[in-house]
């Protein structure tokens, strides 16, 4: 910025400037003092480097505004989590199968999980048919991210949301 700048030419553009062009490094700084404005190192890898005349305070808080407002408009993933039993009976199913929906219609993911104790690992094709079984129950309010997975002593499954029209 200004006398910070290193190369001897620099190329000038902007919108308030009369005749953008390849200008030695003082004339430059001179048409931004007369606009009353900073000169700003835009690209230095290129040969001559490209200025522009701009407020430079200003350019500053419009970046951090449009940050502002990315942030504000990235959306945030909430995971709700819901625990079967490998031998999880039908009304316990049916109970978490509605929690499960209105999760998903509320916009979270949820994550599914068939947690076995001690020797109960051995009926792990148990718990695969139970997971299978609750995303095609829950296929018309969201989808499965990836088929069940065992993690340790979990079985695992992710479900997104679908997207709302």
């Amino acid at each position: 910025m200004n006398n910070e700048i290193t190369a001897a030419r620099v190329r000038v553009v902007g919108e308030n400037v009369p005749n953008p062009g390849v200008f030695s490094l003082f004339e430059a700084i001179k048409m931004a003092e007369a606009l009353e404005l900073d000169l700003v190192e835009i690209s230095p890898s290129v040969d001559p480097p490209v200025c522009k005349i701009i407020d430079y305070q200003k350019f500053i808080y419009q970046q951090k505004k449009k940050a502002k407002e990315m942030k504000a408009n990235a959306s945030k993933v909430i995971i709700k989590e819901i625990r079967f039993g490998p031998n999880t009976d039908e009304h316990d199913f049916q109970f978490k199968l509605k929690h499960a929906q209105s999760f998903l219609q509320e916009g979270s993911k949820v994550k599914a999980f068939v947690f076995f104790k001690g020797r109960s690992i051995l009926f792990s094709q148990q718990g695969e048919k139970l997971l299978l079984r609750f995303a095609l129950e829950l296929e018309e309010y969201g989808k499965a991210d990836q088929m069940p997975k065992l993690e340790g002593k979990r079985m695992i499954m992710m479900l997104s949301p679908a997207k709302k029209k």
